[in-house]
């Protein structure tokens, strides 16, 4: 099982998709506040979320309290300033994949504590970056590839 670690996300539709993310493919959802939106749960039943129910959503006051709640064995921290590319990671199943707020990504500070653990996602020089949600679907999958794709079911062959 993979974990997702959301460090102060803003926006409320980026965490709806990672949350969908979660829920096709059993990974837990850690959110580290402050958050840009409401996770009550009324207001996830007023957005429509009804696929929530399948998600292990963890919320934390700050990164402190989210290590002093967990062990983490192994962590990834997704940045366009990393040094080397999210497919030369070797992913371990129960890892940490952290990802920063939509407008700065990860804490500098955190990312220097972490640099040999920092991953980027290839893409032209001229953007900025990705989606927030698709950073985090791109890396799950590659995640449970290398892990070949543990209790997911296979579709098998599409027919066109």
């Amino acid at each position: 099982m993979l974990n997702i670690v959301l460090v102060e996300p803003e926006i409320p539709q980026n965490c709806g998709n990672i949350a969908r993310t979660c829920a096709a493919t059993g990974a837990r959802l850690h959110l580290i506040r402050p958050l840009g939106f409401d996770i009550s749960e009324r207001a996830v039943r007023r957005a429509g979320l009804d696929y929530w129910s399948m998600v292990e959503v963890f919320d934390y006051e700050n990164l402190d309290n989210f290590f002093a709640r967990n062990q983490v064995q192994q962590m990834w921290c997704l940045s366009t300033k990393a040094p080397r590319c999210y497919t030369e990671a070797v992913f371990q199943d129960g890892c940490y994949l952290f990802f920063g707020k939509e407008t700065k990504g990860l804490p500098e500070q955190f990312l220097a504590e972490h640099y040999q653990q920092c991953l980027r996602i290839p893409m032209r020089q001229q953007a900025r970056s990705l989606n927030l949600s698709n950073c985090v679907a791109i890396t799950v999958y590659e995640a449970l590839r290398q892990l070949s794709f543990p209790e997911l079911k296979d579709f098998g062959t599409m027919r066109v």
